[in-house]
This record gives structure tokens, sequence and C-alpha cells, in this order.
């Protein structure tokens, strides 16, 4: 810990900024343990305080002096280079914009629902609830990768966080019937009271049983992989639309189901392609050796010669 004098520490032609709020956010979980994962480096836990190693995240912070012309005493600042003090000294405004306060909005919904960054709409009254959370990646999310379409039915779990009650809303607002879980009978009943159509406790209840009842699911969205990922894979109808929390969503993949029966649009091309290309060999001779039956890759049954 370091203790610093308000109005005389050195800023070397930068700024002093106070936080006011920090987000606590999921995916600081994956950050704190040593991790090769390139997606995220790991926070620097238990080693010496440096700038370098503290913990940082989503804010908003004020300016309390400055020798940067363009950054005035006073501005309010938001961006995701926060440290997890009190103040800190920037040199420049690099990663970090301008923020305006809205009338009657107090500065943790800018980490929340209208936060990380985001241009997210509150849709409730018990809208602190939401304040803690990540807007813009349920709204951003929704709107990129869902394709929801009105009367499909959506699955969310963790359904009374912060990401996934905003989807719930998302999703009712499109006109989906919507399936959420969460893990305790308080939280079902916060996720009914934001507009869930079917709320249940995955700690008491089956999820199978409820998806098996409820389902087939159009689109998931996935903040906790596992077992119920898999009862979502089960359950899931042809063309669901799966958005994921976890190591997908760190590299931003996207993952494609093949099923030749459903992709009838490149018949033609294939068979105008392919058989010629046997024929003339410049598909190669290993696998031709595939369909003569070397067994690598498809092996086939010839019934009779024409």
């Amino acid at each position: 810990m370091e203790t610093i004098e308000l109005d005389s520490h050195l800023l070397n032609g930068g700024f002093l900024v106070k936080t006011l709020v920090l987000s606590v956010d999921p995916y600081m979980r994956g950050r704190m343990k040593d991790s090769d994962a390139k997606s995220f480096g790991a926070f620097a836990l238990g080693k010496p305080w440096t700038e370098a190693t503290s913990i940082t995240g989503f804010g908003v912070g004020v300016v309390l002096r400055s020798e940067n012309r363009d950054v005035p005493t006073g501005k309010h600042l938001y961006g995701m280079g926060f440290p997890h003090q009190e103040y800190f000294v920037l040199p420049d405004i690099s990663g970090f914009i301008f923020l305006e306060r809205h009338s009657g909005l107090p500065w943790s919904v800018y980490v929340g629902a209208a936060g990380m960054p985001g241009a997210a709409s509150l849709f409730l009254t018990t809208a602190a609830f939401l304040m803690a959370g990540t807007g813009k990646t349920a709204y951003a999310g929704w709107k990129e990768y869902a394709h929801a379409k009105q009367g499909e039915t959506a699955f969310v779990t963790a359904g009374a966080g912060p990401v996934g009650s905003m989807v719930i809303q998302l999703a009712k607002r499109d006109g989906l019937k919507v399936i959420a879980s969460a893990g305790s009978d308080n939280k079902v009943k916060f996720m009914r009271d934001i507009g869930a159509d079917v709320a249940f406790n995955y700690k008491t209840t089956d999820t199978r049983e409820i998806l098996a009842r409820e389902g087939p699911i159009d689109v998931y969205w996935d903040n906790v992989g596992g077992d119920v990922l898999d009862a979502a894979l089960e359950y899931a109808a042809i063309y669901a639309r799966f958005l994921n929390l976890d190591q997908v969503y760190a590299k931003s993949l996207t993952i494609s189901g093949v099923a030749a029966m459903r992709l009838a649009k490149y018949d033609e091309e294939f068979y105008a392609t392919v058989p010629r290309a046997l024929v003339s060999g410049s598909v190669g001779d290993a696998l031709l050796a595939v369909q003569k039956g070397a067994n690598k890759g498809k092996a086939v049954v010839v019934v009779a010669e024409e």
C-alpha cells in the first residue's frame, strides 16, 4: 500500500484521478490465477504491488489535479484501465474517455447496465441490481449473435446475474419465450419479476427435465458451461445459436455444426467438382486410396459394377 499527498504528489505532466466506482466482472475470476491463457493476461497476485501488477477493470473517476492541458480538472473519466485503488496518476487519456453523467443516474450505472461500456437502456425500475453488471456485453452480444426471432425459445443460465438478467429482458423485448436458471429461490423470483417465462433453481431442479418439457431451445446464453451446456446441446433446436462466455468468448470463436443434408445448396457444385477431380487425379492418390478401401477416412462398400 502506498500513501500519497493529494496536493503535492508529482504528476510529471499527467493528471491525478480519484476513483469513484469500479466494476467487478466475471472475467476477473479467470485472471486471478496463474495461467498460460493468451486471451487475457493474469493479474500478478502475490507479487509486490506496482502499477503494472495491480488489478484493473472498468471504472469511473474524476480528475483532481492536472498538468495535461487536454485533461481539465473536474472532468470525469471512464475506461477499462482503472486500477483497484483510490487514486492514481495517468500520463495521458489513452484508453479512457470523458464521461458526462445523465441527470438522475448514479455513476455506478456506467459500469453496469449502461456500461462495459455501452448504450444499453435500463428496462427496470429495479435497475439497481443491474448496475454492478455488464450491460454492453449483453446488449452487443445479443444483437450480434442471437439472431432472435419472435416466438423462439431462449435459455439463459446465471439469469439473475448482471449479464444474464439483461439478456432475459432483451429476449423478452424481442418476443421470445425465456427459460432461465439460477442457484437460489430468491434469484428464481427475481428472474420471474424481470420477465422469465420459466425460471428454476438448478440446484433443486433437473435442467434436462425442464428443457425436455419447455424446449427445444433456439438461443442459449451460456454463462456456466459444463453439464448445463451438455444439456442445452441435447435439447437444442435445429439451427440453434449458442452464445458462450468462457473460452469461446475470449477469442470470439465461431463453432458450427456441419450436416451435409442441410447444406444442399452446395450439391450441384460438389457433383460438378469433386468427381471430375477424382477422375483427373487432381485430388491426389491419397483420397483415391481411401475410396479403394485403405480404411483411412471413409470406407465404402461396392455393391455391384454397372
